[in-house]
């Protein structure tokens, strides 16, 4: 009998759980560790802020799912991983042991770093449904005195996608209140130009998010380092190209929303060789830490270097069709261990991205996420809206009834050549 244990069940890990059930043998026993029963879509968050959805209606209680599904689900929490011993210590003081370990656990939410920065300071923020309940409360009072807007990501943050997301739907939010017109907006990011991503661009998403804010009367400030925050003010240094400080800016604001750099948890942060110092656990190609072989990672949790040098830290975002393609090599990798065989799988870490405007939205594609790419696509229209919106509702439905990919997912993905473990070829 093999333990496989699961730290984290957000979307890389409750994912993580449904491909690996079907790769174990039967006398092995799968556990994942969580903060508490409730799962709730991250991508939603945008729309929980605004108003556009309720909370609940985004959230899911595993306890059933997790039992029905044969899984055990314990709620105390990881306190800390023991690599050299095998073992995982609780929350509540108990600890489990492992066989295989995987680290699905999402990122810790970096406030801290910056002066004033985040809920408990004086800026909003979209990572967590709390943080967006929070939000939606702001966001009435900003409608009852309206004012200044400052949205974005700070410098060493790595999710791009929702700010860009959140700046855009809380824009047309304004505009069905008609109250734009007394709200001056302005977009901060440590992004080298608007549409980087992290990722250095997919396709022409610099030209069609640049355009949007055009049209859509939006201020922007780049290559930009938060340097703190207090009420109703926020210090910003913007810099050159090469890296020297071109201006600084204290910017008013009667409502903020910015995104936060992240770092690995506490439960895996400072343990040597297995995360690197920002506490993001090292992989290989197969998602396989190299110094603990026994130990998988997946998700926001994974470590990986930025695409190339910028005047202001930007990190990489973890996207979730990316997410998904590790969860299914670190599985069959497992799967392969569990049998006596070699791990071979790798991911391919190939992006499909849908970002909802409100009323319009920008969809991109990038094989694999990391560039060079061999299809780097973007594409803007009111149909991606409506896509997000099929999505959200789709994938919640598969996450309830305990599936990851079904057969007529994974024959669409097929027919558009969009594959998450790569075609390894060996020889001539």
């Amino acid at each position: 009998m093999a333990e496989v244990v699961v730290i984290g069940a957000g979307l890389s890990g409750t994912l993580m759980a449904y491909e690996l059930l079907p790769q174990l043998r039967k006398e092995d026993r799968l556990s994942v560790i969580s903060q508490g029963t409730v799962y709730h879509f991250v991508p939603s968050n945008p729309w929980v802020a605004v108003g556009w959805r309720k909370r609940e209606e985004i959230e899911i209680d595993l306890a059933d799912v997790m039992k029905r599904k044969g899984v055990r689900l314990l709620t105390q929490g990881a306190k800390r991983v023991q690599p050299g011993e095998n073992r995982v210590e609780l929350g509540d003081g108990t600890s489990i042991d492992y066989d295989y370990l995987v680290v699905a656990t999402g990122p810790e939410l970096a406030f801290d770093e910056i002066p004033g920065l985040g809920p408990l300071g004086h800026t909003q923020s979209i990572c967590h449904v709390d943080h967006a309940a929070h939000a939606r409360d702001a966001l009435e009072k900003l409608a009852a005195n309206p004012g200044p807007v400052v949205i974005g990501a700070v410098q060493g943050a790595s999710c791009f996608g929702p700010a860009y997301e959140f700046l855009f739907i809380l824009e047309t939010e304004l505009r069905r209140r008609k109250l734009r017109d007394r709200v001056p907006m302005t977009f901060v990011t440590s992004e080298p130009y608007i549409g980087h991503l992290g990722l250095d661009g997919v396709g022409d998403t610099k030209g069609l998010l640049e355009s949007e804010m055009r049209e859509k009367h939006i201020k922007c400030i780049t290559n930009a380092r938060v340097d703190n925050v207090a009420p109703g003010v926020m210090s910003v240094e913007e810099f050159a190209d090469d890296g020297t400080s071109r201006k600084a800016h204290e910017l008013p604001f009667a409502y903020s929303m910015m995104l936060p750099a992240f770092r690995g948890v506490e439960a895996v942060r400072g343990i040597e060789k297995l995360t690197n110092p920002r506490g993001f656990v090292i992989v290989d190609k197969h998602q396989q830490n190299p110094a603990f072989p026994n130990i998988f990672a997946v998700g926001v949790c994974v470590a990986i270097a930025p695409v190339g040098a910028t005047p202001v830290p930007v990190g990489v975002p973890k996207t979730g069709f990316m997410i998904e393609s590790m969860v299914t090599a670190t599985a069959i990798n497992i799967g392969a261990l569990l049998h006596g065989k070699a791990p071979t799988a790798q991911p391919t870490w190939n992006a499909i991205c849908l970002a909802d405007f409100g009323d319009s939205g920008v969809a991109f594609l990038a094989q694999p996420q990391i560039p060079p790419r061999n299809v780097n696509w973007s594409s803007k229209g009111e149909w991606v809206h409506f896509a997000k919106v099929a999505f959200e509702k789709y994938f919640l439905r598969k996450m309830r009834r305990g599936e990851s990919e079904p057969f007529y997912e994974r024959f669409l993905l097929d027919r558009l050549n969009i594959a998450k473990i790569k075609e390894v070829r060996t020889g001539t």
